[in-house]
C-alpha cells in the first residue's frame, strides 16, 4: 500500500458497543414505523375502536418482526425468503415515513385554512396512502426492469487518435441477491452486447451473497462481448460476500480482474491505460492482499498514456487525482436509489451521479447503477447501462 493512501479500518471492539448499537436500532425502527402509525392511524383520524386497534397491531407486528427478518435475511444465515420481505418491508417503512413528513406539512397548510379533524386527518392519512402506493408500484417497475442505456461523452486531451469514440459500457450494482434475477441478468447482457462495445468495465457489488449463492445470476456475464477488453474490480459488498471467490469467478468468466493492476488496449496505433483499485473498504476487510493501491495499479504503466481507472465508490476520486488519472469510472451510490436517501449520499461521496471534473486533469463518471440493493424500488434514481464514448482532443 502506497504511502499517505487513506483506508478504512476495522473498529476496536469497545465495551457496550452491542448495547449502542441496539439502542440507536430500536430508535430508527420507532420512527421509521412510528411516524407513519401516528400519521395514518392516530393523529385525528378519530377511526373507528375496531379500525383503530387494528391498525396499531399492524404496525407492531411489522416493528417488532422487522429487525429480526433483517437479522435473517442478511446476517450469518443468509436466509433469502426472509431477506426479501425484509427488503420489501423497508422499502415500504421508507416512503411511509417520508410521506408522513410530508403529509404533517400539508396537516399545518389545512389547518391554517381552517379545515378540522377528522377531515383534516383524514385527507392527509388518504393523500400519504395514496403517493406512496403509486411510488412503490412505480418504483418497483423500475428496479426490476432492464437498464435504459444512458449515453455520455467524454473528451479525454491525452486520448490518441486510433481511440478516438472508443465505446465503454459500464455496469456496476447488480447486486445480484434473495431475488433471483437470472433473466434480469440475461437481458441486461443481451442490451450489452447490442452496443458493440470495445471495453466492458463492471466497477463492483456484483452480488450480496457468495459466489456458491448467486452463481446462475452472474452466468451470463460470461456472455459479454468487447472487442479489446472486459475488466472488473471489487466494490465494498464484496467484502462481505467473499471477495477473493468472486474476483477469482470473474476471471473463470473471462473478464480481467483488476486486482491493483492495470492492463492496455491499443487500437490503430494508440493505446489506453486500464486500471483498477479494490474498493476503499479492503484494508479494513481482513481479506489477505486486498487494499486499495494506486500506485500498485499504475506500476510499470507509460506515463505518457491515458489512464481509465476503476474504483467503486466516487470517494475514492481522491487518489485518482493525486495520481494524474485521467478518467475515473465508478458506481455505489445508486444515484440515491429512494428519493429523498440522495441527501444522506452526498454527506459520504462527493458526487451522487453523472460527469464531474476534480482538479485539471482528473475526470469522473459516476453511474446510478444497473441494478439496486436491499428494497427491490428505484424512485427518482433510474438504472443506467452507461455508454461512455471517449474522444480525442
Amino acid at each position: 500500500m502506497s504511502v499517505g493512501e487513506t483506508v478504512e479500518t476495522e473498529p476496536r471492539r469497545r465495551p457496550g458497543r452491542a448495547l449502542r448499537f441496539g439502542l440507536i436500532v430500536g430508535a430508527v425502527v420507532l420512527l421509521l414505523f412510528g411516524l407513519p402509525w401516528w400519521t395514518l392511524v392516530w393523529s385525528g383520524n378519530r377511526w373507528p375502536g375496531a379500525l383503530f386497534a387494528a391498525g396499531t397491531a399492524l404496525f407492531v407486528i411489522l416493528a417488532a418482526g422487522f429487525p429480526v427478518l433483517m437479522f435473517r435475511g442478511h446476517g450469518p444465515q443468509h436466509r433469502d425468503g426472509a431477506a426479501r420481505v425484509a427488503d420489501v418491508l423497508l422499502g415500504v417503512a421508507w416512503v411511509l415515513f417520508v410521506w408522513s413528513i410530508l403529509g404533517n406539512v400539508l396537516r399545518l397548510v389545512l389547518a391554517l385554512a381552517g379545515v378540522a379533524d377528522p377531515v383534516r386527518s383524514r385527507t392527509v392519512t388518504a393523500v400519504v396512502t395514496l403517493i406512496s402506493i403509486v411510488l412503490l408500484l412505480w418504483g418497483y417497475a423500475e428496479a426490476m426492469r432492464v437498464s435504459r442505456v444512458r449515453r455520455v461523452d467524454v473528451i479525454i486531451d491525452r486520448l490518441g487518435a486510433g481511440l478516438d469514440g472508443l465505446k465503454v459500457v459500464l455496469l456496476t450494482d447488480t447486486h445480484y441477491g434473495p431475488i433471483n434475477r437470472a433473466r434480469w441478468s440475461r437481458g441486461v447482457v443481451d442490451v450489452v452486447n447490442s452496443l458493440e462495445p470495445d471495453v466492458v468495465a463492471h466497477t463492483g457489488d456484483i452480488a450480496d451473497g457468495e459466489v456458491s449463492e448467486r452463481r446462475e445470476q452472474a452466468a451470463p456475464l460470461g456472455d459479454v462481448r468487447a472487442r479489446l477488453a472486459r475488466v472488473y474490480v471489487t466494490g465494498n459488498h464484496e467484502y462481505f460476500s467473499g471477495a477473493q471467490r468472486w474476483v477469482e469467478h470473474m476471471a473463470s468468466l473471462g473478464w480481467e480482474a483488476l486486482h491493483n493492476r492495470h492492463v492496455v488496449v491499443t487500437r490503430d496505433g494508440s493505446s489506453l491505460v486500464l486500471a483498477g483499485v479494490d474498493d476503499r473498504t479492503a484494508a479494513g476487510s481482513g481479506v489477505p492482499g486486498h487494499h486499495m493501491d494506486h500506485e500498485a495499479a499504475l506500476s510499470g504503466a507509460d506515463p505518457e498514456l491515458p489512464v481509465l481507472l476503476l474504483a467503486h465508490q466516487p470517494q475514492q476520486i481522491t487518489g485518482a487525482v493525486a495520481h494524474g488519472i485521467d478518467l475515473q469510472i465508478s458506481g455505489h451510490t445508486h444515484g440515491g436509489q429512494m428519493w429523498p436517501f440522495h441527501y444522506l449520499v452526498r454527506l459520504d461521496q462527493p458526487v451522487l451521479q453523472g460527469l464531474s471534473r476534480h482538479g485539471e486533469r482528473t475526470q469522473l463518471y459516476t453511474s446510478r447503477g444497473t441494478g439496486f440493493w436491499g428494497p427491490p424500488f428505484r424512485i427518482f434514481a433510474p438504472s443506467e447501462i452507461t455508454l461512455i464514448t471517449l474522444h480525442s482532443h
